[in-house]
């Protein structure tokens, strides 16, 4: 059972916005997954995602109809469920899930295209029936809305290119992953930059092993 403790999300992940300013509300939780996702040893962010995922859902009952925060809450939702595995995180991703759909309808355009983002990664890496949600078809079909939104984007290219991996398409997923790494860094999130930027090479790499004769 295979839950990214990236997501775009996205995120996820970011499963994450590109370059543009996030509003003040969602700020604080983007910026927090941002260090609880790349700067916390291993062994500390499980627990520290615990935290952060009440903070997230305080957050929401205060504005229930920010589509920023909205998303914030499922990017943390989903990659806790990546820290906490198991069947346990069943109930997290579904959670991630109905939050990102409810934001579609206040804002789809929300963070830059963020929600579809995380919402393909969501239906490419949670499993199908009867045990969960999954959908490549739909997983595909999302990735490429984000990507119609934000084509530039790292997070946009980088889920289409581990999506593309995990189908065996290893020359798609490479120029996706080509493109994710000459992305345009975003406002004020180089702890983020930095760490995607070394997913994406392990991940390029990968691909590139299977693409060789």
């Amino acid at each position: 059972m295979k839950f990214t403790t990236r997501i775009f999300l996205f995120i996820i992940l970011t499963f994450s916005a590109n370059s543009f300013a996030i509003g003040e509300i969602a700020k604080p939780l983007q910026q927090q997954w941002d260090v609880t996702s790349y700067n916390t040893p291993e062994k500390e962010r499980k627990k520290a995602f615990a935290v952060l995922a009440k903070q997230a859902k305080e957050v929401e009952q205060q504005h229930p109809d920010n589509a920023e925060v909205l998303v914030w809450e499922a990017i943390i939702l989903s990659t806790y469920a990546g820290e906490k595995g198991g069947f346990g995180a069943l109930g997290l991703v579904k959670e991630a899930k109905a939050l990102l759909e409810k934001a579609e309808k206040i804002d789809p355009s929300t963070l830059n295209g963020s929600i579809y983002t995380s919402l393909g990664s969501l239906y490419y890496q949670v499993p199908g029936w009867p045990l969960g949600f999954g959908d490549d078809d739909l997983a595909l079909a999302y990735l490429n809305k984000a990507l119609k939104i934000n084509p530039d984007g790292i997070d946009s290219n980088y889920f289409y290119g581990d999506f593309m991996l995990e189908k065996g398409e290893y020359k798609k997923a490479i120029r996706a992953f080509d493109k994710a790494l000459t992305a345009p860094p975003r406002i004020n999130r180089p702890i983020a930059d930095s760490g995607r930027k070394k997913e994406i090479e392990i991940a390029r790499k990968k691909a590139k092993a299977h693409d060789s004769p």
